[in-house]
């Protein structure tokens, strides 16, 4: 890969990446109540997600299903649906996510949940299919061969999101522990629930 358009790439990336979003959200949210080494779960279905979507944006495949929207319709609203069913119950303190008065293991989140759960939050986001669409053919150089170009790039923006993921879930954990200091744990839940709702909304009407 032409070394100037990494060097450009990197600090592109990276400024897009650190903004606030979906996946950030849920990955602060998460660190909020299940902590950070049970975040890694989700954080791995969103890497696997956000590749998907990269390698799809560069082989074309993204065209193909913008020209099917009912299947990816269906991807968002029952992503939405599942993440709002999430923020409902920690509003409420009730559901396996939500932070206890007392504490118990919260090995108990499956694995599963949380993988499926990252992973519909990065396929189902369309202004991720738009920045990838939008942002990763600038960077191809047409003489070069594809893949060892797709490989450098999607190995850089999967480096940047997990580095970022980590930054937003240790951010949640330091929140959690603020407040459990001054046992606010009916609080935290209700914080942590608004956030997966909104992440909920702002996944259905994006």
């Amino acid at each position: 890969m032409d070394h100037n358009l990494l060097l450009l790439f990197i600090p592109t990336f990276f400024a897009v990446s650190i903004t606030p979003g979906m996946c950030m959200t849920l990955a602060m949210t998460l660190g909020m109540t299940i902590g950070i080494r049970r975040s890694l779960w989700m954080m791995l279905g969103e890497l696997v997600g956000v590749g998907l979507v990269a390698l799809s944006a560069l082989i074309g495949v993204a065209t193909l299903l913008l020209a099917r929207p009912n299947l990816f319709l269906f991807l968002k609203y029952a992503g939405g649906a599942y993440l709002l069913y999430l923020g409902i119950q920690m509003w409420r303190s009730r559901g396996k996510m939500a932070i206890p008065a007392t504490p118990v293991n919260q090995d108990s989140v499956k694995r599963t949940a949380l993988i499926s759960q990252g992973f519909i939050t990065a396929i189902a986001n369309p202004k991720g299919w738009a920045f990838m669409i939008s942002l990763l053919p600038p960077f191809i150089n047409a003489d070069n061969a594809l893949l060892p170009q797709a490989t450098q790039l999607i190995a850089v923006i999967l480096c940047f999101e997990l580095t970022c993921m980590l930054i937003y879930a240790t951010g949640g954990k330091t929140l959690r522990h603020l407040l459990q200091q001054q046992s606010s744990v009916k609080l935290l839940n209700r914080i942590a629930g608004s956030m997966m709702m909104l992440v909920a909304v702002w996944l259905v009407i994006s």
